[in-house]
């Protein structure tokens, strides 16, 4: 005991020596947490110790903030319970998808809340809840009652702390130089696993948005183009013209964590869970298809394709559809196709306000977005996603919308986890024989019925295609592998970030498969259709073969996003679509009054259809696709006035579009 108090006394009772130790449990404890055991952590630390240390260093400069505060023990408490609550959030996302945790995820935290019962237990939100009210109770206890420091010499311990920061940031521009560290994280996974969980989280915060390219100029900008291959582009302007040329429609269906299953070489099944899929790859273009993300980031890859840009230039772990995308409009194949007679639709199975497509794709120059608010007869899985084959009908209704030649993109939603590692269903058509644990049997088996329902409904739409007078191509690939627990070791790729894509058309077209990128498919399907229209499809289609070609690809981005638009001729030529929710017209026919209560008459009304008064929802009953009661008491004079509003699924207040 004596020599108990005499340590206490040295070292806990220094501040220094305090927050030193304090730093490396916490650094110890958050780096455990993310590999999902003790022995985790202990192998980082004695495989990589500078790293470690330098990790632990971040956190101790963050601690060493308590040299200028009187309440010390409260400072620690709350720092430290920031940095656990860090390693806490970041092991939690590992268990459920296979990206870490980033401030990015901050920014969609409205979007995560609303599918938390999708990836959480009752009882497990339940804990979450009465932990959150006991850490707010810990701290203002902590903050009551611990001791404050009597006196502080700020002189002394102001250059003490300006000293620590100073080395901070020596040991970073050392551990930055010598490859310690890096500043790029090419994979995201593998960066935290490298660099450690506190360098990368902080660096997905100071590190955003594309940055200036060295030597940034018009002369640059122009220069990667060669002379002339400019001077003709009708995209420059904007212009919504025909070109008077024929086109086929041309169709993009983003698969929700779509793969082959026998491409996972751990699982053993009844029988093949993707029989149209094989079939389809040997007759059409294939390919395997580099993707931005695993295991979550529709987004990222949604915007790669619609915009021919790489993600991988933008900060780690930013989703452009959260950042640059909600304030600015950004080129795209949508635009690129309007200027030459192209309509352009966007469809999800999935709500509106999710990743604020809603804003975004107005942004990206889409004409309508048709989301799950606006279809009827929804199907769903165990897991509460709307299953796919309602998008065979809002596709149709889309190419039917106009007379002239459509673009459309659609994501599908089916396959999405988490997935349960107990049985759910019952009399699967597909059943996992072996896999590597009892958990993951469970979880690859709902996994791989949602992918062979999926490819029943990639058959269903190819057999509407073909019943279609009007040309039509249909790019298939999967966004991202399923967030199941697997190695590169497990796949025939050999690559976390392949999926695999296929081209089929209703007409012939050469079969010619080579691997793509998700930024470099939308420029080679317009090339095969001989289709040179926009800055990006030229670039990928003439200038993939460049030896600079990723370094100009970021300039362009940058210019075209962040910099001066000297592609443009100095001006940022487009402008906000007028984006209309939905594809059939939600319309009203007539407000009756029956037994003093009130029903719209209408028609195309979904499950989300509300009735409305003056902009307020009303509580509204949905009898069907033409008749809504309401459930509230009005003033008759104003009855007249009642509008119906589509509304977002989990907030039924906010509304997404509203009858004229």
């Amino acid at each position: 005991m004596e020599k108990f108090k005499q340590f206490f006394n040295k070292y806990l009772k220094n501040n220094i020596c305090l927050c030193i130790i304090l730093a490396f449990v916490l650094n110890f404890a958050i780096e455990a947490m993310a590999r999902q055991s003790l022995l985790g952590g202990a192998d980082y630390l004695m495989q990589t110790p500078v790293v470690f240390f330098y990790n632990t260093l971040i956190i101790f400069s963050t601690l060493s903030i308590s040299l200028l505060i009187k309440r010390r023990i409260f400072t620690y408490f709350i720092i430290s319970g920031l940095w656990l609550a860090l390693g806490i959030v970041n092991g939690v996302i590992l268990s459920n998808r296979m990206t870490p945790f980033t401030t990015k995820d901050l920014e969609i935290l409205d979007d995560g809340l609303t599918i938390v019962t999708n990836y959480l237990k009752t009882w497990q939100i339940v804990l979450i809840a009465i932990g959150a009210v006991l850490l707010i109770a810990g701290i203002i206890l902590v903050f009551i009652f611990a001791p404050k420091k009597e006196k502080i010499n700020y002189k002394k311990n102001t250059a003490i702390f300006a000293a620590v920061i100073a080395i901070l940031a020596a040991s970073t521009g050392a551990a930055i130089k010598t490859g310690i560290v890096d500043t790029f994280f090419g994979n995201l996974a593998y960066a935290y696993r490298d660099y450690g969980v506190p360098y990368c989280f902080i660096n997905t915060w100071l590190n955003t948005g594309v940055g200036k390219p060295s030597g940034y100029s018009e002369e640059m900008m122009l220069g990667i183009f060669d002379e002339g291959e400019l001077t003709d582009a009708v995209y420059a302007d904007a212009a919504e013209n025909d070109d008077g040329e024929i086109h086929p429609n041309i169709i993009f269906l983003q698969l929700e964590s779509f793969i082959d299953p026998s491409l996972i070489n751990s699982i053993e099944l009844s029988e093949e869970a993707t029989p149209y899929w094989n079939e389809l790859q040997e007759k059409y273009s294939t390919g395997w298809f580099t993707v931005p993300s695993v295991g979550a980031g529709t987004a990222n890859t949604e915007f790669e394709v619609i915009c021919g840009m790489s993600v991988k230039f933008f900060g780690p772990g930013e989703y452009p559809y959260k950042s640059i995308l909600s304030e600015k409009t950004c080129e795209s194949y949508a635009y690129d196709l309007k200027s030459i007679g192209y309509s352009a639709h966007a469809i999800h199975n999935h709500r509106g306000v999710f990743y604020m497509r809603n804003k975004v794709f107005s942004n990206l120059g889409f004409d309508t977005f048709t989301s799950l608010e606006y279809m009827s007869n929804v199907i769903k899985t165990p897991k509460n996603w709307a299953k796919d084959n309602v998008l065979v009908g809002e596709i149709l209704a889309a190419l039917d919308l106009t007379e002239n030649e459509d673009y459309i993109y659609t994501i599908s939603v089916q396959g999405h986890g988490k997935y349960p590692s107990e049985q759910v269903i019952e009399n699967p058509a597909i059943t996992v024989l072996s896999a590597p644990t009892e958990e993951l049997k469970w979880q690859y088996e709902y996994y791989v019925n949602q992918i062979y329902e999926m490819d029943k409904f990639v058959k269903n739409l190819t057999a509407e295609l073909e019943k279609r007078d009007e040309k039509t191509v249909l790019v298939m690939y999967g966004d991202h592998l399923p967030a199941l627990d697997m190695t590169e070791e497990e796949l025939t790729s050999g690559d976390l970030y392949k999926t695999e894509y296929i081209i089929w058309s209703n007409f012939k077209m050469e079969k010619e498969d080579k691997d793509l990128f998700a930024y470099q498919i939308g420029a080679e399907v317009l090339e095969r259709l001989g289709i040179d229209t926009g800055t990006m499809a030229k670039y990928h289609q003439n200038h993939k073969d460049s030896p600079t070609y990723l370094e100009d690809l970021r300039a362009l981005e940058y210019d075209m996003l962040y910099g001066q638009g000297y592609i443009y001729g100095g001006k940022h030529p487009f402008e906000a679509t007028d984006l209309k929710m939905g594809i059939r017209d939600i319309k009203i026919t007539g407000i009756v009054e029956i037994g003093g209560k009130f029903y719209v008459k209408g028609e195309n009304f979904t499950e989300q259809s509300r009735i409305s008064l003056d902009g307020e929802v009303l509580e509204t009953i949905y009898l069907g696709p033409t008749v809504l009661g309401l459930l509230e008491d009005v003033d008759p004079a104003e009855a007249v006035n009642m509008k119906v509003s589509q509304v977002d699924r989990n907030s039924p207040t906010d509304i997404l579009s509203t009858t004229e």
